[in-house]
């Protein structure tokens, strides 16, 4: 491929280009530096150039392949044109932009988060918050590039691989554990500053390999960073591999014969990380120390722990993670996983299927805070229940009886005879004397006002929270407490401003007429009395039968009339009774739906907005199966692929 020279090695040469970052630019613009005076910033794009020493001071001329060609060309095309301001090249923009259901997913999880702060705890949020900034600084980037991780643990040959992967000898290898102690990135083209600086990888360990042919212009795009063992004994080295792996693109997991099925391998990344299989690669190095047959066991049995884990396997044109077998040492596979990557590079996709992975696993974590476990919210069955219960705690239907009593009472009052109505008058006196002094005993178990609207601010609460997740459970409470602090007091108020039906009820048109006809019926008693005695005394003629039957009539009109009056406002009393229960059920229905109800169903659709934005958040995956991995090409044997019956899934 080329030799690979140190970024940080040349930077004095040219301090002002070293310190704005665009070296690499220039390079692909093919601005020739020798004749700018910043020759020495050109020696990173490769070695093998030719050195023309001038009178007062050096020109490089670049003689290395592909860059050389692109400069010469441009150079030569330069010359041609009229003198003036150089034109620009044009590039690909240098940050990407995200688009389709990938954007609809990251803006519902913005609205999520926002939507929840006041609900669900920030530690729940906090990942979902990572996972937004982690996006907004990966879009800033470069779009053209993918950043691949190199992981693995001691001694597996991860380092062995990335030299391997390079072409020349780039990270240092050898029996000294551990050896990598440090990131070490590898580009293969210019614009990845950004990307390295967000890695926090160090300007001394930055490498550019030179172009070595169509192999380098398939990698064109791709940053390989090689990371400390994950299983180091030093805590400051597993800390930096966490920390990458949750920037890069895509990861090349290196594992041995040996610790291939190492706990802390599966427990503490593969299983956790098993969502991003896509964005996964899982190689078994050293199998020249295996035979094939031996080699294809250990592949198989690496395939049932990443099942297990619970990893897809992207076999048979499926998406998922590429396993495949290989030597870093004797070089057996290598060109078969630089094909794959190159193939993964190319496609410029892997940024987005690492932050849906991501979005995934976000998701996941907040699911108990917006998944409910069955059909959640207020029907009407308990908001008719609701209002009953504060109808009863304010005595409305206590009140609509008497009410309707008042006025059946008032109209055989007004309607009576006068002798019944001293009877009854003189009966309640007669009682009223004879009632015991001493106070009823107090039935404990009987529900006070207060109480009673209690029960139904707890009930209708439980209802509504019933099956919710528990922080808008929780929620859905608070605000039905928050409205019930009040409440007794407001129906208090509420019912003392609709006065006591039952104080002054109302007179029907017909009560004059009937009053009129129970006083001409106690004229007629009265008169047909007088008749007689004025008979008896001999102050008119004696005759016994007129004066007794206007009394007659006027004895049995009497009743008649009062019945005739009972009968009739049966209809009306029952009307004014249910009038004034209805008025004092919907004047306590309403303070309790401003009250309690209407906060719940704000909470409610406060949380079936953020059930449409979780379902978005975990909605459909971009579709991957346009990726082909783990394909092998023609004539190359695919070590370790899957034989028939081998495994069974």
């Amino acid at each position: 491929m080329g030799d690979v020279v140190d970024d940080g090695r040349r930077s004095g040469r040219e301090p002002g280009r070293e310190r704005d970052g665009r070296r690499g630019r220039d390079l692909e613009r093919g601005v020739e530096r020798g004749a700018e005076g910043g020759a020495g910033r050109g020696a990173e794009g490769g070695a093998g150039r030719g050195v023309e020493r001038g009178a007062g001071r050096g020109v490089e001329r670049w003689d290395d392949g592909l860059i050389a060609r692109r400069a010469a060309e441009r150079t030569a095309v330069t010359e041609e044109k009229p003198s003036g301001p150089p034109e620009e090249d044009v590039l690909p923009s240098f940050g990407g932009s995200y688009g389709g259901p990938l954007r609809s997913r990251l803006d519902a999880l913005h609205e999520l988060v926002g939507l929840s702060r006041a609900r669900v705890e920030s530690e729940a949020l906090a990942e979902a918050g990572r996972v937004l900034d982690e996006a907004a600084a990966r879009q800033r980037l470069s779009s053209r590039h993918t950043v691949i991780a190199i992981a693995g643990a001691t001694g597996s040959g991860k380092s062995t691989l990335f030299n391997a992967l390079a072409g020349v000898p780039v990270s240092e290898t050898g029996l000294r554990r551990p050896t990598t102690s440090a990131p070490i990135a590898l580009s293969w083209s210019e614009g990845a500053a950004g990307l390295l600086d967000r890695l926090a990888v160090p300007s001394r360990l930055r490498r550019r390999p030179l172009a070595g042919g169509a192999a380098d212009a398939e990698l064109q795009g791709l940053v390989l960073v090689d990371l400390p063992d994950h299983d180091s004994a030093v805590t400051a080295h597993r800390d930096q591999v966490d920390r990458v792996l949750g920037l890069v693109d895509a990861v090349i997991w290196v594992v041995d014969p040996e610790k291939y099925a190492d706990a802390a391998l599966h427990e503490r990344y593969l299983r956790p990380l098993a969502g991003h299989a896509e964005v996964t690669f899982v190689v078994l190095n050293q199998i020249d120390r295996l035979g094939t047959e031996a080699a294809d066991l250990v592949l198989d049995d690496l395939r049932r722990l990443l099942d297990e884990d619970g990893v897809a396997l992207g076999e048979h044109g499926e998406p998922g993670a590429t396993v495949l077998a290989l030597s870093a040492l004797t070089g057996e596979g290598v060109p078969e996983l630089r094909e794959l990557v190159a193939r993964f590079v190319q496609e410029r996709t892997a940024p987005e299927r690492r932050l849906a992975a991501d979005i995934d696993a976000a998701a996941a974590r907040l699911r108990p805070a917006y998944v409910a476990d069955g059909r959640s919210g207020l029907d009407e069955r308990s908001r008719d229940a609701f209002t009953d219960r504060l109808a009863v705690a304010v005595g409305a239907q206590a009140a609509g009886e008497a009410a309707e009593r008042v006025w059946r009472r008032g109209a055989i009052r007004a309607c009576g005879t006068p002798w019944l109505r001293l009877y009854r008058w003189y009966e309640r006196q007669r009682a009223h004397g004879l009632t015991d002094p001493r106070p009823e005993v107090p039935v404990e178990d009987e529900l006070t006002a207060r109480q009673r609207v209690e029960q139904a601010v707890r009930i209708v609460a439980d209802e509504a929270s019933r099956g919710l997740p528990t922080p808008w459970a929780q929620a859905v409470r608070e605000a039905a407490a928050r409205g019930a602090e009040g409440l007794p007091e407001a129906l208090d108020e509420l019912t003392v401003s609709l006065g006591d039906p039952a104080a002054r009820p109302p007179r029907p048109a017909w009560w004059p007429a009937a009053v009129l006809a129970q006083a001409v019926m106690t004229l007629l008693q009265v008169f047909g009395a007088l008749w007689l005695v004025a008979q008896i005394v001999g102050v008119v003629e004696p005759g016994l039968l007129p004066p007794v039957l206007v009394m007659l009539g006027g004895i049995i009109g009497g009743p008649l009339v009062e019945w005739a009056c009972e009968g009739a406002v049966k209809g009306p009393a029952r009307r004014y009774g249910q009038e004034a229960e209805r008025r004092l059920r919907e004047a306590a229905a309403a303070c309790g739906r401003a009250r309690v109800l209407d906060p719940v169903a704000a909470e409610l659709v406060r949380y079936r907005e953020v059930r449409e934005q979780y379902a978005t958040v975990v909605g459909a995956r971009p579709s991957a199966a346009a990726r082909v991995v783990g394909g092998s090409r023609p004539g190359t044997r695919r070590l370790g692929a899957t034989r028939a019956g081998a495994r069974g899934r």
